[in-house]
């Protein structure tokens, strides 16, 4: 069974998603991120694909993939480096990018890819609903890939039963109506957002992103979802960290403590 769908099923809260972006801070990063945040106690990784124009990210990701590319990294070598940390760990890894980077490597050859190196899920926010229902389920499906879409406060109720229909994976309750690396303080209409996803009574498992940093925002989330996605954040720590081991390990017990206290 796909990783991802095993821990959901073993495990109901405090899920910690961690994102980074590939190649960052250096090229060769990649595997030992993933395998220090697994030791550490992440229950999941989401690994971001460098890109030019990352519409949906603050300016921390942005900055991160800038880094990315200019050390060098792209997808063949991403996917080497996945297999090589495959290696190591049977922790769900989820690529997080945009949908034109699967179109311009080619969407077949890009799940073999995902298959070859052990990569467990997608979240590929420019990808509309009508075009992955169409012409990309059934290769998604075929090859035991899961597909995680997202949601804002703005989104109306009968666009996310039909992501709720569509997502094998989790859906990605993003917090606010902003991107990514902003302040994730809820306010009443926060709230009233979690509670209304909620009352909805949705298939998948939900994790909220967008300004989850610390151990307060990520328990306040646990509240309201499975788990949340930490990201700007975890970038951040790992730019100043001179021990990317200690710091990564440092990072995720400053997040876990006692989560509900």
């Amino acid at each position: 069974m796909n990783r991802i769908k095993t821990l959901f099923q073993n495990k109901k809260e405090d899920i910690l998603n961690i994102y980074f972006t590939a190649g960052h801070p250096n090229l060769n990063d990649t595997a030992t991120i993933i395998r220090e945040l697994a030791h550490a106690g992440t229950d999941l990784i989401e690994v971001g694909m460098p890109y030019s124009d990352p519409l949906a990210d603050g300016l921390t990701i942005q900055q991160s993939s800038s880094v990315a590319l200019k050390n060098g990294m792209h997808l063949d070598l991403l996917f080497t480096q996945l297999k090589d940390a495959r290696q190591h760990t049977d922790i769900p890894l989820v690529l997080m990018g945009y949908f034109n980077q699967v179109l311009q490597y080619g969407p077949e050859k890009f799940i073999r890819q995902c298959v070859d190196s052990g990569v467990d899920g997608l979240i590929l926010p420019d990808l509309p609903l009508f075009e992955y229902e169409r012409d990309f389920k059934a290769l998604f499906e075929a090859n035991d890939i899961c597909i995680s879409f997202l949601i804002t406060p703005l989104t109306e109720d009968y666009r996310i039963r039909k992501v709720d229909e569509l997502t094998n994976g989790f859906i990605y309750m993003v917090s606010s109506n902003a991107t990514t690396g902003g302040k994730a303080d809820a306010d009443q209409q926060q709230i009233a957002y979690f509670n209304r996803i909620e009352k909805m009574g949705l298939n998948n498992p939900r994790l909220i992103g967008f300004g989850i940093s610390d151990h307060a925002s990520f328990s306040n989330a646990c509240q309201y979802a499975n788990g949340a996605i930490i990201g700007s954040a975890f970038i951040r720590n790992l730019e100043k960290e001179n021990d990317l081991r200690m710091g990564i390990h440092r990072f995720v017990s400053g997040i876990r403590q006692e989560v509900h206290q």
